[in-house]
């Protein structure tokens, strides 16, 4: 099976909220659609879905036009639009065995009863869970309900397949097994997909293009590698795990508060006098303590920081895999080193530190302007 192209232009209007996003996915493409909680990506995926009623715009698949608003209105059922949404729960008819579960996909769209049934062997197969079929939905672990959710889907060969946050509810290890799994099928079956989520390594795992969706407005779309490369929001930066800091740069210098960088002669006669966003990994600041215990002997006793150093006071502390993640304001940067150079430090919230940032750890990206 191959799946259709999938374009949409989808507005729509609530009372405290506007969701206005364009998309477009080629045939067997999967897109990520990324953003933060109430940014509209549940209302996006509903509306391609024809659960949603769209307030303007439109939404093709293929050669159809599914909605169009608001003027010729037209509007598709959700069941005979080509289009299959699977969420956060499975959604499995808990009276039904897993192998019914998918069966029963199959007999809705028109298959026999022993094509159905045969085809729900094969896609228990597919999904790792083939012996399994008697079990019901209660008899399986949460990675296994998604799995037999994912077969069901995927067995009615959907022109385009949504998934809003589908690992959400699983455990790490789980989630990464699923993710797999929906690597290896959709890659197999080449079905359209659109994927929610708020997790990075799925959109780099799974999609080819990433949209992300603030506030109800696209603020970034491209190759999922282009858009984490050069995050145009700190809401993408953080998905990233990158840092971004807006500044301006004048005369060859970036200069945002404190924090000061060369920015070089290409990036100074590129960017000059405009602003500009400055991007970089967190492991690339250097931590260091200074004289005096608060903010205010910092600044009285510390000597004159040099290019590339400011000073800093700590707002939190978070852990992670590697170590500890240090939070400092002014500007808001993230910091990551060992625990033991945190401890070594004293580090804590509300103390003042040395920050040093090398430029040729800095990537300077043009911020675009205004949305019309």
């Amino acid at each position: 099976m191959t799946g259709a192209a999938l374009d949409a232009r989808v507005v729509v209007e609530r009372a405290a909220f506007r969701l206005d996003a364009a998309l477009h996915a080629e045939p067997g493409e999967v897109v990520a659609v990324m953003g933060p909680s109430g940014a509209g990506k549940s209302t996006l995926l509903g509306v391609l879905a024809g659960l949603v009623d769209l307030g303007e715009g439109y939404v093709r698949l293929g050669e159809r036009e599914l909605d169009r608003a608001p003027r010729p209105r037209l509007r598709t059922t959700p069941s005979q639009r080509g289009i299959v949404l699977l969420g956060q729960e499975p959604r499995l008819f808990p009276h039904l065995t897993a192998h019914e579960n998918i069966a029963f996909g199959r007999r809705v769209h028109g298959a026999t009863k022993p094509v159905a049934a045969a085809e729900a062997d094969e896609w228990l197969w597919r999904v790792g869970l083939a012996g399994m079929g008697a079990r019901r939905p209660s008899q399986l672990s949460g990675g296994q309900q998604q799995r037999v959710a994912l077969a069901r889907a995927l067995a009615t060969s959907p022109s385009a397949l949504l998934l809003d946050e589908p690992l959400t509810s699983l455990d790490a290890e789980t989630a990464a097994d699923v993710r797999a799994l929906l690597h290896d099928q959709l890659t197999a079956t080449r079905t359209t997909a659109i994927v929610a989520t708020h997790d990075a390594v799925d959109a780099v795992s799974l999609a080819t293009s990433l949209v992300v969706l603030e506030e109800g407005r696209v603020t970034q779309s491209g190759p999922v590698r282009d858009v984490l490369a050069t995050p145009a929001t700190r809401f993408a930066a953080a998905v990233a795990g990158l840092n971004r800091v807006v500044g301006s740069v004048h005369s060859g210098r970036w200069t945002q508060g404190p924090l000061a960088l060369d920015a070089g002669d290409a990036a100074s006669d590129r960017l000059d006098g405009s602003e500009v966003a400055a991007v970089f990994q967190p492991s690339s600041v250097e931590v260091a303590g200074v004289p005096g215990e608060t903010w205010t002997a910092a600044l009285r006793l510390a000597p004159e920081p040099r290019r590339g150093e400011w000073l800093a006071r700590v707002t939190r502390l978070e852990q992670t895999p590697a170590g500890v993640r240090v939070r400092t304001a002014e500007p808001e940067i993230a910091v990551d080193m060992p625990a033991g150079r945190a401890a070594e430090l004293g580090l804590a919230p509300g103390m003042p530190v040395r920050l040093r940032l090398a430029a040729s750890a800095v990537q300077l990206v043009a911020v675009p302007g205004p949305r019309s």
